[in-house]
């Protein structure tokens, strides 16, 4: 019996340190930017680690372009912004998990 609340305590101990390292990288991930960028700088849009737009930036000379280019680099921008996001909120979530056989976990974006 002493030999299974040993193993239970270990167990509650992993918990705990997988929560307080969950928890930073909960906070390393808001704090984190990751850039999009479309049509050779012309689009540039910035996200934070939630994925909401910080920042759209157009170039003047994008600006001279019909409607649905524009549009279109936007969402070009946008896209290769939250690629980034999740390769570095994946990344984040692996330091944090690594060691504890999380292995499939996806962070929501």
């Amino acid at each position: 019996m002493e030999l299974i609340m040993t193993d239970f305590s270990k167990i509650l101990d992993k918990a705990k340190e997988l929560e307080a390292k969950m928890k930073e990288s909960q906070q390393k991930i808001k704090e984190i930017r990751v850039e999009g960028v479309s049509g050779s700088n012309s689009v540039k849009i910035t996200l934070d680690g939630e994925g909401e737009m910080q920042t759209i930036k157009l170039s003047d000379e994008i600006m001279k372009e019909h409607k649905t280019i524009i549009e279109d680099l936007i969402v070009a921008a946008h896209n290769s912004a939250k690629s980034q996001l999740k390769s570095k909120t994946t990344e984040e979530i692996s330091k944090a998990t690594g060691g504890f056989g999380i292995s499939g976990f996806k962070w929501p974006l």
